[in-house]
């Protein structure tokens, strides 16, 4: 009943139907179409046969074939009995197994579960439909299920393929004959109070004819259980719908490391065994990427796996992903005029009348659709990942009135077309195919531009509503929901930046914070200054235009050029103010007060931080308060008021704590490792430090985590613990790990793209860690060199305190008074005051100066 089973031969070790009609039509030299025509049949009814679907055609069809073919004598009974079984073959009441009649099952991948849960459905359900799109499986799956449950069906098992044109005397005949009897009334007494087990399958061909005769069947044998497979329901009463989804496929970012990886994703075990099949290669660890791409592209459905794979006899994995991976919709069984011959054969040497795309097969269903609900169709397909039911209910409105999508994508899944996976709300998705097929539809209709203006609107609607959920205790749901839908964000800003930048900058405004945490602050910064440059957003809300450049002053922040961007900052602090937006004010301030030490601005950071932290008291705005007073804290360091800082970070655990921000908790932990550092003692700050960056491993901040390990690093190198100092080096910066002595690249530091952090930070913190390694070991010259390297790197990353530590490194190693004429002088810009062991080293240097 489907092509991957093997019909060579029957249960009784007979030559199979499907080899006998092939090898009868082929002696006398006719194709399919040929014989078809010459016995009145359709070429589908000949193509069935033959590839083995038909368990037991009607009669009439099996002597119009056999007249066609010209068979007489031995070689017609043969044939006839072949097709059609005579009764006394089929084990009747009272012997010890059940009866079978059909198709041994194949092995199945991935649908353990589908073959568990189907069977289980038979014993509370008298009608199970499996519905789903061609090629995805269901009559394999329904066979497979049939056997299964064999032994709990004692009057027998028995399967119907529907042919065209069939009427409901038609289905009931066969289904009678199937189990032996002539007759309604003769099944109803051969079953009796056994159950007995039917599998209908393709009942698109016959549906109103095959829903009919179910009715009178389940009527008349109420022990009769009935097995369906289609792209459709039958519309019975009790019938339950089953939809068979295609295979699990590799997850994007995912590629199986060999063949044994293969088989965590059945859609790619499949490919990779039907390639096995037209080349004696094993997929090269080269191909793997390709091939997980591939099978994803193909949207796991079995009929396009083996179509693809088949092409795999001169074109290996990578070419077939460069060449097809963005026509899935056109993959056939070969080029016009034939057919695969069996089981992912690919093409054969048999002609046929035509070819079916998977194009078709959506087609098919597509037709089965309302009109309604193909315009739904059209316009979800707009949406490149998952999504949930609210977010198509806000795309199908299109600005209209608002309606319930659940019926309309109940229908969907019911045909196959509308794959749901997980628990959470974004658990819809189109299968690729089908997703492609509908962009087509609406493309043919003129309704791309505003489907994708639409689905543009939706999106930023998402974005912006979720934007507040970046900051306080909902960050962790608001940062996943962002990532599942990072496709379509990534599509509707594309496409509204072109489009209607407007919509655009709504958009990019609410996604530096997510952009920040994922490591994208210069391709994000670069949209929106691109957007805030457009003439065509000149007219935009000015609050709108100043939460774009605040955006544009955190992410360049991250790599150094938050300078750039203050004068922006500084506009939109004036537009809010005027606005009264108090939380756009308090984020312009903030946003000052972390980017005006850049400047050596400190006293203006000092006041841009106290007004914020009047402000936010004044509003009871509790995390703005716990920020304020967290930028006051390193006004205290660098000012060397270490207790005055340790009391004011007890009061930033203490407000994020009672607004519920872990993330702001967290953060407040790095900065006391910090200070206990400082404060000298530093065995403790290390251990502080291990536990502050497995937190932030948890809430995903790369960059603070890296920045944290490293201040591990110089607490342990204080510490005089050089091997586990090295260690966090060697973790951090993997290629610059080497063993021996050791010395700072000759023309810059190590760049580290895409850690999320300010890259000139870590690299003086690197050269930091690795002069008091090099001056725990007695080599000043090394030492020397590093704390060198680590000054120019912490030139211009002014308000930190890296640059004062490190020219103290440096005149410790070398005793150069001009090193300390430097030093004055980053002081008197940096407003850094020396803490008290600084003042000793110093101490100590001048005294063997004068001795």
């Amino acid at each position: 009943m489907t092509p991957d089973h093997d019909r060579a031969r029957g249960p009784d070790g007979r030559t199979g139907l499907s080899d006998l009609l092939r090898g009868h039509r082929l002696a006398v030299g006719l194709t399919q179409a040929e014989l078809a025509g010459r016995a009145g049949v359709g070429v589908r009814t000949v193509r069935d046969l033959e590839r083995g679907r038909a368990v037991r055609p009607q009669r009439t069809t099996v002597d119009l074939l056999a007249d066609a073919l010209g068979l007489s004598g031995d070689e017609r009974r043969e044939f006839v009995d072949t097709a059609r079984p005579a009764a006394s073959r089929l084990p009747g009441p009272g012997t010890d197994d059940p009866p079978v009649a059909l198709p041994q099952p194949v092995p199945l991948l991935g649908r353990e579960r589908d073959v568990a849960e189907v069977s289980g459905l038979l014993d509370a359900y008298p009608v199970v439909s499996l519905v789903g799109l061609a090629g995805v499986g269901k009559t394999a799956l329904a066979v497979t299920v049939a056997h299964a449950v064999a032994a709990r069906h004692p009057a027998g098992v028995a399967g119907v393929l529907v042919g065209e044109g069939s009427d409901s005397p038609d289905v009931l005949a066969a289904s009678a004959s199937m189990f032996g009897v002539n007759r309604l009334a003769d099944l109803s007494c051969r079953i009796g109070d056994r159950r007995a087990l039917l599998l209908v399958d393709a009942v698109d061909r016959a549906p109103d004819a095959v829903a009919e005769a179910l009715r009178v069947l389940t009527a008349a044998v109420p022990t009769l259980r009935v097995l369906v497979t289609g792209r459709r329901p039958v519309g019975l009463p009790g019938e339950l719908v089953r939809p068979v989804a295609p295979l699990d496929v590799p997850p994007a970012g995912a590629v199986p490391a060999d063949r044994a990886d293969l088989d965590r994703w059945p859609a790619a075990a499949l490919f990779a065994a039907r390639l096995a099949q037209v080349r004696p290669e094993p997929p090269t660890p080269v191909e793997l990427p390709a091939l997980a791409a591939l099978v994803r592209r193909l949207g796991g459905l079995p009929l396009a796996i083996e179509l693809m794979a088949a092409r795999g006899r001169i074109l290996d994995v990578t070419e077939l992903l460069d060449r097809y991976g963005d026509r899935v919709l056109d993959l056939s069984g070969g080029r016009p005029g034939w057919e695969p011959a069996g089981p992912s054969a690919g093409p054969s040497a048999g002609p046929s009348a035509g070819t079916v795309t998977l194009r078709d097969a959506v087609a098919t269903s597509y037709r089965l659709l309302a009109p309604a609900d193909r315009t739904a169709l059209r316009r979800l397909s707009a949406f490149r990942n998952r999504w949930s039911v609210e977010l198509a209910e806000d795309l199908l409105a299109d600005g209209g009135r608002r309606w319930d999508a659940a019926p309309m994508l109940d229908r969907l899944r019911e045909l196959g077309l509308l794959s749901v996976r997980g628990s959470g709300p974004f658990r819809f998705r189109l299968l690729d195919a089908v997703r492609d097929f509908a962009a087509e539809q609406a493309d043919a209709d003129g309704e791309t531009a505003r489907i994708r203006m639409r689905h543009a609107v939706v999106v930023a609607g998402l974005v912006h509503r979720t934007a507040p959920g970046l900051v306080g205790a909902q960050m962790s749901g608001a940062v996943r929901l962002l990532d599942e839908a990072t496709s379509d964000i990534t599509a509707a800003l594309a496409y509204s930046a072109e489009h209607a930048p407007e919509t655009a900058l709504l958009l990019a405004a609410s996604l530096p914070r997510w952009w920040r945490l994922r490591g994208r602050d210069v391709s994000g910064r670069h949209r929106l200054r691109e957007l805030l440059a457009d003439p065509r957003t000149a007219g935009a809300r000015p609050t709108l235009r100043a939460w774009a450049m605040l955006g544009a002053a955190r992410l360049a922040a991250e790599h150094g050029a938050g300078a750039e961007e203050i004068p922006g900052v500084r506009a939109a602090l004036v537009i809010f103010t005027e606005a009264g937006d108090v939380t756009g004010e308090l984020s312009a301030r903030s946003v000052l007060c972390a980017l005006l030490p850049g400047l050596g601005a400190h006293d203006e950071a000092r006041e841009q931080a106290e007004a914020a932290l009047a402000a936010a008291t004044r509003h009871h705005r509790v995390r703005e308060m716990a920020v304020a007073q967290a930028h006051l804290t390193w006004h205290d360091v660098r000012e060397a008021r270490l207790a005055g800082a340790r009391r004011r970070l007890a009061t930033v655990d203490r407000l994020a704590a009672q607004c519920g921000d872990q993330r702001l908790r967290v953060l407040a932990r790095a900065d006391q490792a910090e200070l206990t550092r400082l404060e000298g003692r530093y065995a403790e700050a290390a251990e502080q430090g291990r536990r502050v960056a497995a937190a932030l491993a948890e809430l995903g901040d790369p960059g603070r985590r890296r920045r944290t390990i490293g201040a591990v690093g110089l607490a342990l190198a204080h510490a005089g613990r050089t091997d586990e100092a090295l260690a966090t080096v060697a973790e951090l910066w993997p290629s610059g790990a080497v063993p021996g002595r050791r010395r700072p690249p000759a023309v810059e530091m190590l760049d580290l793209p895409g850690s999320g952090g300010d890259v000139r930070t870590e690299d003086a913190l690197r050269g930091l860690i690795e002069g008091h390694v090099a001056l725990h070991r007695g080599d000043r010259e090394v030492a020397a060199e590093w704390f060198a390297a680590a000054a120019d790197a912490a030139e211009g990353v002014a308000g930190r305190r890296d640059l004062v530590e490190a020219l103290v490194g440096l005149a410790v190693s070398t005793a150069d008074p001009a090193v300390l004429d430097r030093l004055d002088a980053a002081r008197q810009v940096t407003g850094v005051s020396l803490l008290p062991q600084e003042e000793e080293l110093l101490f100590s240097l001048s005294a063997r100066r004068r001795r």
